[in-house]
């Protein structure tokens, strides 16, 4: 079901690109160019980046034999490679994943995560990173953001410019040129965060079918919940979808829209895992 509502949001951020690309000619060739070339980029060299972004530090096994252990097994039970094991010195318990596909995968976790789960816990959160990299959800990612970024840019475009040979002077053309450029960028993110939240709620799935513990992960989530709550994170906010729980909670608070949110909530997560630990799901 994940896997589809993701489908059906890709298919119907394409349909708008479409619909807007259509108000051209020739003209959105370049910009659709430009914005496909720094996704691409971004989806090469995204491990990297979000390596130097977070500050993460690489460590190796004698500093941190606890994780190599339980990411050595989930990989051997998966038939994944060995990810680069990265720490993030913050008292915020947490943890990302990142990489393009299995063989340039990195798992980097906080010192605050390591001293606020227990061994099964832990399990369940790296069972839960390692799932994103093997559904591949880096490339679905920067999909999203290619298309987000390609709508943004025809909606000003339309607006400004005008498309299909449509005179500036005509009312009827600046309300929809005035409509796209407000609503499309909106429409983009309400995507975008939803396409997020699927993601989350699949890895969470897969995870827990890799370590056979649904609950393991619940228990893992409430705390990294309430630990994110009570304890900041310095953290880009561009990187901040990329952890199992918002980094920002802390300094943000609860107020902000739902679907606004790059991350399901917490309590939805626990009840379907729980629901699946019950056979449910």
């Amino acid at each position: 079901m994940n896997n589809l509502k993701t489908v059906a949001l890709l298919g119907f951020m394409s349909a708008l690109v479409a619909l807007i690309a259509m108000q051209f000619s020739s003209g959105f060739l370049i910009p659709m160019l430009f914005v496909v070339g720094l996704n691409v980029v971004a989806y090469f060299f995204s491990d990297k980046m979000a390596i130097a972004a977070t500050r993460a530090k690489p460590v190796e096994e004698h500093e941190l034999p606890q994780v190599y252990s339980v990411v050595r097994n989930l990989t051997a039970r998966t038939g994944m490679p060995m990810p680069r094991i990265y720490l993030i010195e913050s008292l915020q318990p947490n943890a990302f994943a990142t990489g393009r596909n299995p063989k340039h995968a990195a798992v980097a976790v906080t010192t605050g995560i390591l001293q606020t789960l227990n061994t099964g816990e832990l399990e369940g959160v790296l069972a839960h990173e390692l799932a994103h990299v093997s559904n591949r959800d880096i490339l679905i990612s920067s999909i999203a953001a290619m298309m987000a970024g390609a709508l943004t840019i025809f909606a000003r475009m339309a607006f400004w410019f005008g498309g299909g040979g449509r005179s500036r002077e005509n009312p009827l053309g600046a309300i929809i040129g005035l409509a796209s450029l407000i609503l499309a960028p909106i429409a983009a993110m309400l995507i975008r965060t939803a396409i997020s939240r699927t993601r989350e709620f699949q890895a969470d799935h897969t995870g827990a079918e890799i370590t056979g513990s649904p609950l393991q992960l619940a228990s893992a989530l409430e705390k990294i919940s309430a630990g994110t709550e009570r304890t900041p994170m310095a953290i880009n906010p561009a990187t901040s979808q990329l952890f199992i729980e918002n980094p920002l909670k802390a300094v943000r608070g609860q107020g902000l829209m739902s679907l606004l949110s790059t991350h399901p909530p917490v309590e939805d997560r626990i009840r379907r895992l729980t629901e699946m630990a019950q056979g449910l799901r």
